[in-house]
């Protein structure tokens, strides 16, 4: 068959997946969830202890769950839904074109399944991701320490080998919601007469274990994911190492590339309001309908055409990472402009309010919903690497500049 006949076959079958993928979305998706989320509590995470904030929500969820949708790339048996790649993309425009929310949100879908994925024996494959993808278990990550967090590799938490377990001590810091984990996949030192990158492992175990703690962090903005973790004797088995012992760099690094794809999507509108609607609110519209302040006009449109130029590059960074062609630090490139147009965006939000955008409590204010966030959004270029971090990685591995 020629490859013209070919490829007429394959755009005539991925526009017919289009079309029974939109139905199925209009058919399936309750009008409540083609709405911005709001709060934390329109997201749903999972786990053992996860609660529905409302019966559109389950709804959602359970279709998109049992129709292999909460991970549409990841193979049928591990609970997946088997797509290709265009088709994957296809299912993500037309999400995207109605408003559809994530009908789940998970560490375990952002980071632990692709290294599961790429590093997991058959084993941890199985007993993982199909809970992962259903919903019923919620990750944390345990990377950061207090003296390890640029300098990740420097981390100093330590297994010991007792018999078919390790034996883990230490700490951890930043962990999103371990409060609210039932399983963490951590970084620990199986072996710390090795150089700093090399004896580190990569393990999975239950934060019900006995010896597990976790303190939540305050930030200024009022709310915190964040927790310190601590790690007193907790017993592991050695089976839950994934990939193999004293070689755990190689799946941490891996894990950070979508870790660090995952955070710059937050420079990504997504289902929200455009900025120039939000702004028209407190700034009002001249007889032109457009806003009433034309440096504040000036300012949103430059910020949607980098808005816009992020979400093709990060569709580009997706087709590459499906094809096997993406540079491993091109992630990095990403989290740092992400994170920076996330804070622009917030910074032009409080612009764009004037005083009212500072009011901290009141009901009008949504308990000052706005300035929290604004707050919130400092933290962004630090974690997951920070903006100085990212530079340095972009100029050596991607720019290969002299001295870098």
């Amino acid at each position: 068959m020629p490859d013209s006949q070919a490829s007429e076959i394959e755009s005539a079958e991925l526009e017919q997946f289009r079309n029974e993928t939109r139905a199925w979305l209009e058919a399936n998706c309750p009008p409540e969830m083609r709405k911005p989320a709001t709060s934390d509590a329109d997201v749903f995470w999972g786990g053992r202890n996860a609660k529905f904030s409302s019966e559109p929500q389950r709804i959602w969820f359970e279709r998109m769950r049992d129709k292999g949708w909460t991970v549409p790339d990841w193979p049928k048996e591990y609970g997946g839904g088997g797509l290709s790649a265009a088709e994957h993309k296809v299912l993500r425009s037309e999400m995207a074109k109605m408003g559809a929310r994530p009908p789940l949100s998970s560490f375990g879908i952002w980071m632990l399944g692709p290294a599961l994925l790429k590093y997991g024996n058959e084993a941890q494959k199985k007993e993982h991701l199909p809970k992962i993808a259903a919903g019923e278990i919620r990750w944390c990550q345990g990377y950061s320490e207090p003296n390890a967090g640029s300098d990740l590799a420097s981390l100093q938490t330590r297994a010991e080998s007792d018999g078919d377990d390790f034996v883990i001590t230490g700490s951890k810091i930043w962990t999103s919601y371990a409060n609210y984990a039932d399983w963490i996949f951590c970084l620990v030192r199986t072996d710390p007469t090795a150089k700093k990158h090399d004896g580190i492992s990569f393990i999975l175990f239950d934060m019900t274990s006995k010896g597990v703690t976790t303190k939540p962090i305050l930030l200024i903005s009022g709310y915190s994911p964040f927790c310190e973790t601590f790690f007193d004797g907790v017993r592991v088995p050695k089976s839950h190492v994934v990939g193999t012992v004293n070689r755990g760099w190689d799946v941490a690094k891996y894990l950070l590339q979508h870790e660090r794809a995952m955070i710059s999507g937050m420079g990504e509108r997504g289902v929200g309001r455009p900025l120039g609607q939000i702004a028209a609110d407190s700034v009002g519209t001249d007889a032109q309908g457009r806003l009433d302040d034309s440096m504040l006009r000036g300012r949103i449109a430059t910020f949607d055409v980098d808005e816009a130029a992020l979400a093709a590059c990060a569709e580009r960074a997706v087709d590459l990472a499906k094809a096997g062609q993406a540079h491993p630090a091109f992630s990095s490139a990403m989290k740092y402009y992400g994170t920076e147009l996330n804070k622009r965006r917030y910074e032009i939000l409080m612009s764009a309010g004037g005083v009212d955008a500072l009011e901290w409590e009141s009901e009008r204010s949504r308990q000052g919903a706005r300035p929290r966030a604004w707050l919130r959004t400092k933290a962004n270029s630090i974690e997951g690497g920070t903006s100085e971090v990212m530079l340095g990685i972009v100029a050596k591995r991607i720019l290969d500049l002299p001295g870098a």
